[in-house]
């Protein structure tokens, strides 16, 4: 085993978070770019690069230490990409989408994965959380660190995948409270907006996380050399990770339509209430309205108006009348 000896670092810059290799799941050493070609030629090393947001010139420097291919390093310098996996030659090219809730919105990410014999590059594109805990917590497992370039490429998988969950977890919580909320009263414009775009930022995450099963599925693939076949169990574990992410994305999603869908029933009821209301009301009034109409025209020959008793009468029946419908419309439940 190689010891850790003090080395000349390359120049600080902010775009190379690590630069390390590793030998029987051990760091034996933090290199500068220049060296990772020939440290990861030497049987048993692997030198674990992670990047973020690097500049043409950097991406150019590790190319030359790998061979990588031109198309790999183009689609690495510019992000937006969708989660796929290509083969150049004796190298990998994966792509897989981040996600972070920020300022209640579902916000991407990128990484970029070039995986080869004796070496593995990240390359971080816009918001993702830091690949430190991955290196941090496999490295006091060097047992399963040793196992090579193709489990530390499982360990950043995964940990992109379960990173899912708790943006999942958060966008749950609120479709929760909106779900109580939707039942009192009917959704407002602000309300119906951040209903509108949570289904679409869960659209946006399906279409993030969903590919990677496919990518998955390549690297438990016989034809692909670099991964060895003992590692297949864990891609085959990432993509159950997957399945489940998939399954509460549209779970999240159907909850969002019936609360959508609830809200106009709900609407709807309240507005055919108050329309049961006014007609009642409508018809309560009628009542006095027809006969002070009838009692208010200029006829002479009206024997009504000659009753000595006929005002408080005509008044009483108004009343017994307005009474009796209230009364059954109220039994009804109209008012």
């Amino acid at each position: 085993m190689e010891t850790v000896r003090n080395l000349t670092p390359a120049p600080p810059t902010s775009a190379i978070i690590a630069s390390s290799v590793y030998t029987a799941g051990r760091r034996v050493a933090d290199i500068p770019i220049e060296e990772a070609g020939e440290w990861a030629k030497k049987p048993g090393h692997v030198v674990w690069i992670g990047l973020l947001e690097p500049d043409r010139n950097l991406l150019l420097r590790v190319k030359a230490q790998f061979h990588l291919h031109d198309l790999a390093i183009e689609d690495a310098e510019h992000p937006h990409q969708r989660p796929k996996i290509e083969q150049y030659g004796d190298a990998l090219f994966i792509v897989a989408r981040t996600a972070q809730l920020i300022d209640r919105r579902v916000t991407f990410g990128e990484t970029h994965l070039f995986v080869g014999a004796g070496y593995i590059v990240s390359v971080r594109h816009g918001p993702s959380t830091s690949y430190a805990a991955v290196r941090q917590h496999w490295e006091s497992c060097p047992l399963s660190l040793a196992k090579g370039e193709d489990f530390v490429l499982y360990a950043i998988l995964d940990f992109i995948v379960d990173n899912y969950m708790p943006v999942l977890e958060q966008i749950e919580d609120e479709v929760e409270a909106i779900e109580d909320k939707v039942l009192l009263r009917p959704m407002t414009g602000p309300d119906i907006e951040r209903l509108y775009m949570l289904r679409r930022d869960l659209l946006r995450l399906r279409n993030a996380a969903l590919p990677l099963v496919e990518v998955c599925r390549r690297l438990t693939s016989a034809d692909l050399p670099q991964i060895h076949a003992a590692m297949h169990p864990l891609f085959r574990d990432v993509t159950d990770h997957i399945r489940t992410v998939q399954e509460k994305i549209d779970s999240l999603r159907e909850v969002l339509a019936f609360a959508f869908e609830a809200s106009l029933l709900v609407g709807q009821s309240q507005e055919t209430a108050n329309t049961k209301k006014l007609a009642s009301w409508a018809a309560i009034l009628a009542v006095p309205t027809a006969l002070a109409g009838i009692y208010g025209m200029n006829f002479d020959d009206m024997p009504e108006l000659k009753m000595e008793y006929g005002y408080p009468l005509v008044l009483a029946a108004i009343a017994a009348i307005c009474s009796f419908l209230y009364w059954r419309f109220r039994k009804n439940g109209w008012l």
